[in-house]
């Protein structure tokens, strides 16, 4: 498959979250993706002390003013955690590298189980309230749709109803054509996704929680379900092989394992590809 893809996120040098999964993933189903770094840490945020963190955003403007001499431009786009200065740049240089058929995922990284993750606050979040209406898909957990909506963060488990409408209300108020809400508990053993789409469907897919909490599972749902999409996947059945994926994936990785390291993926990429028919 030919493809003319962009991903923009952070890349950690230890723990398989962010451009640290999102790059192999999409390379291994042939989408050969073309990579902007936001920033370069020592590992993610979650559990491993205090990381390093390099921002990238000034040499994010030379690449993108390298590119537009360029004059290179993609088709589809996918932007995950990007930190307040390169999602500055974003915001001002989305337009040069992307065309009105360009297809743009944004997966609004900022938090999860009922807080904001460390290092962003109130102004990102308003930031990210004014990037994420460019967006055609949005990928937000629970806690990410409500921090966009600003209503209060709950760890509490989800109710069906409330998912659906909270996903309609993000829906709404940032005229998103489709969104995926992601990341919902309902405390009785599942882990489900709400899809909202331009026609006016919605939908979800439950599947069985998974014990642990492995860090990066957002990142590669979100990988997937890009992917899927660029195969001509639906909305639902992308979102179903990425839910599928991130449970294998859990499933098939090797016991004892630190979580804090995500989930060992590599076992569970032989069948996405004959989901996708890669093979």
């Amino acid at each position: 498959m030919q493809s003319n893809v962009l991903i923009s996120q952070d890349l950690s040098c230890a723990g398989q979250v962010s451009l640290g999964c999102a790059l192999p993933l999409l390379g291994a189903l042939n989408l050969a993706p073309t990579v902007l770094p936001t920033a370069l840490l020592s590992t993610h945020t979650g559990g491993f002390g205090e990381n390093t963190y390099l921002d990238l955003s000034k040499e994010m403007i030379s690449i993108l003013q390298h590119w537009k001499t360029l004059s290179l431009k993609f088709s589809a786009i996918y932007l995950g955690y990007l930190g307040e200065k390169p999602l500055d740049v974003l915001q001002e240089n989305l337009a040069d590298v992307s065309t009105a058929e360009t297809m743009l995922l944004i997966d609004p990284v900022m938090g999860d189980h009922g807080k904001l993750y460390r290092g962003f606050d109130q102004e990102y979040v308003e930031k990210m309230r004014c990037l994420i209406s460019k967006a055609d898909i949005a990928t937000p957990n629970y806690t990410e749709a409500k921090l966009l909506l600003g209503e209060p963060l709950t760890t509490s488990p989800v109710a069906t109803d409330d998912a659906f409408e909270t996903a309609r209300r993000v829906q709404r108020r940032f005229n998103l054509r489709n969104i995926v809400l992601t990341g919902i508990d309902s405390g009785n053993g599942l882990i489900s996704i709400v899809g909202c789409e331009q026609d006016g469907g919605t939908w979800m897919v439950s599947r069985s929680k998974q014990p642990g909490n492995y860090f990066g599972t957002g990142d590669l749902f979100a990988s997937v379900l890009f992917s899927s999409l660029l195969y001509e996947k639906d909305l639902r059945s992308a979102g179903t092989i990425a839910m599928d994926f991130v449970s294998e994936a859990i499933v098939k990785t090797q016991k004892p394992h630190d979580p804090r390291f995500g989930a060992d993926y590599g076992a569970a990429i032989p069948q996405l590809l004959k989901k996708l028919e890669i093979v």
